[in-house]
């Protein structure tokens, strides 16, 4: 069976046929997409699972990461802060480093190409390879920058005003841009190890193999050791719930290539939890899907209790194994959560503990939740979507002038939308 094929009991045959047909239409184009890293993160997550699946379609897609050294990836943490409404300081000397990692990689790069998509700030400065007349760019932004710190965004806005369109994974997300604006959600796949169904023996296995009883309800945030992702903030909530819930926390995750502060904040983490038994803090490699897939699925509870968030594709993992979902309002999160529909939205510690408590007292509100959420999901943020809308994209930027693209077999010549 096809990597296509596995699709179809999730989002029907049509949707297939439409994958396809939009296929068909770009099957002579080069489409290179760049971003910072190859592991790590969920940038690198969904193209290691989209790429394959447009290859089969025939759409010729490559992938690069940028290179560079420690002084520019923490350059780029910085503008990534930044962008986020952290202050940060921003040198010119900064500025030079990101330059100077930007035209070594332009002249070591193949960016001859139908389409270049390009991903987050860290590589937005390879424009400079753009030659007149060839190529249409696209800046795919999956941070929220609505509110950035104005010196970092002038800087990169420099890039960013010459490229044909952008993609955002929210409305909220975006600026004023003078060049056309794309809201593309990110996905998750269901057919990864990250995200399959597991038997209850490879569940116990994992759990096992991690030495992680389950004696007790188990609440889990997985994520990067991030300080946005809060986790020092979930261990303080988890105290405050296990006053009234006996229960166990587990802190699962690994940093990013492109992320120099990961170690800094393990530290931080490993000091609040203070030896706690019932607090089990575990380093996974970017491989880990499988024990991801399941330390969720062993789970009672998941949170996501992020201060700022691009998307959060955890929460939509969770989801789509039926958990009970407890996250920060903020970034992406509530396009996958609606307020005690789909999941629990929340903006403060102890509105997190309030939840914890609630939802381990209360089994059958949070069953319904996690069914709810899966459904949301399956109906919004799987792959098949999310490639459905780059294939258009791709489309659109060939025929932007035209105000109907047509994609039926009776105009070949015409790739439509």
């Amino acid at each position: 069976m096809s990597l296509l094929d596995g699709f179809e009991e999730f989002v029907g045959r049509g949707t297939l046929d439409e994958l396809r047909l939009l296929g068909a239409r770009l099957k002579d184009r080069k489409i290179v997409t760049v971003n910072s890293t190859a592991v790590g993160g969920g940038v690198a997550e969904i193209l290691n699972r989209l790429i394959p699946l447009s290859r089969e379609l025939g759409v010729d897609i490559r992938w690069d990461v940028i290179k560079g050294g420690e002084d520019f990836f923490a350059v780029t943490k910085r503008i990534h802060n930044a962008l986020h409404g952290k202050a940060e300081t921003f040198t010119a000397h900064d500025g030079e480093v990101f330059r100077e990692t930007t035209r070594r990689n332009v002249a070591e790069m193949d960016l001859d190409a139908d389409v270049l998509f390009i991903h987050d700030p860290q590589p937005v400065g390879l424009i400079e390879a753009r030659k007149a007349g060839r190529g249409r760019w696209v800046w795919r932004c999956h941070i929220d920058v609505a509110a950035p710190q104005q010196d970092v965004w002038q800087f990169l806005d420099g890039y960013v005003s010459r490229y044909d369109a952008s993609v955002f994974s929210a409305p909220s997300f975006s600026r004023d841009l003078s060049l056309p604006q794309v809201m593309i959600t990110p996905s998750i796949d269901p057919l990864s190890d990250k995200n399959r169904e597991l038997s209850e023996g490879e569940i116990a296995a994992v759990f096992d193999r991690l030495k992680i009883p389950r004696d007790k309800p188990i609440v889990t945030q997985v994520s990067r050791f991030d300080r946005l992702k809060d986790p020092v903030g979930v261990v303080v909530a988890f105290r405050l719930a296990k006053k009234y819930n006996d229960c166990r926390l587990v802190l699962a995750g690994g940093g990013a290539t492109d992320d120099p502060e990961g170690s800094e904040v393990l530290r931080a983490v490993h000091e609040a939890a203070d030896g706690d038994p019932d607090i089990h803090v575990i380093e996974l490699p970017p491989t880990a899907n499988l024990e991801i897939n399941a330390i969720q699925r062993g789970s009672t509870v998941i949170l996501q209790k992020s201060l700022k968030e691009g998307f959060g594709l955890t929460v939509s993992e969770a989801l789509w194994k039926a958990k009970p979902v407890i996250a920060g309002a903020v970034g992406g999160i509530p396009l996958q959560v609606t307020h005690r529909y789909s999941g629990i939205l929340t903006h403060t510690i102890e509105g997190t503990a309030f939840w914890i408590k609630q939802l381990l007292n209360a089994p059958d509100f949070a069953r319904r939740l996690g069914e709810n959420g899966r459904e949301h999901v399956r109906t919004n943020f799987l792959l098949a979507r999310h490639l459905r809308e780059y294939l258009l994209l791709f489309l659109f930027l060939e025929h932007r002038d035209e105000r109907v693209i047509r994609l039926d077999a009776m105009a070949p010549d015409r790739a439509s939308l």
